[in-house]
């Protein structure tokens, strides 16, 4: 019976304390406050059925310059403020070896294609031993066949999209 009274002692000493841990939490608007007089001049909404953690990022930096996006449609990224600068000579000729590069592998990738297309046969692809003692590999086979060929389209096509945004050979 002591022990008993005790814990009710201990619990009745600790619930104010409790209570300070989390103040009311105000809403105002995507700031959050506890301040009951400032969230009521701003007309703040009272935040219930949970905690709140809010924790404050980095405010972006504005545009150097104030300079308006372009025309044609969103900025392009800006660099890093440390990062090193390249001279345009050095970009060229790093423009010029990823052009070539993409060029490369575009090649490569039309002649994977042809390959697929030719062995693909219009979905007809020639039965070899394998396939003519087991009709299943054969459909298997076909159906992969599809979908590498489909998948190559689709390697052709990203590599064309790069090579755009590269900046064209002078």
């Amino acid at each position: 019976m002591k022990k008993t009274v005790t814990t009710l002692l201990l619990l009745a000493a600790l619930a104010p304390v409790a209570g300070w841990a989390q103040d009311r939490i105000y809403r105002c608007g995507n700031e959050y406050t506890n301040n009951t007089t400032q969230a009521k001049e701003r007309g703040c909404k009272l935040v219930e059925g949970g905690n709140v953690t809010v924790v404050q990022g980095a405010r972006p930096a504005a545009a150097a310059g104030g300079a308006a996006a372009p025309a044609g449609g969103s900025a392009p990224s800006a660099s890093p403020p440390n990062a090193p600068r390249v001279n345009s000579n050095d970009q060229k000729a790093r423009d010029a070896d990823a052009r070539a590069i993409l060029e490369s592998e575009l090649r490569k990738a039309e002649a994977r294609h042809a390959e697929l297309v030719k062995e693909y046969n219009g979905g007809a692809p020639e039965r070899n031993a394998l396939d003519l003692r087991n009709p299943q590999r054969y459909m298997e086979r076909t159906a992969e066949l599809k979908a590498s060929v489909a998948r190559s389209e689709s390697d052709i096509a990203g590599i064309k999209r790069e090579l755009g945004r590269v900046a064209p050979a002078n």
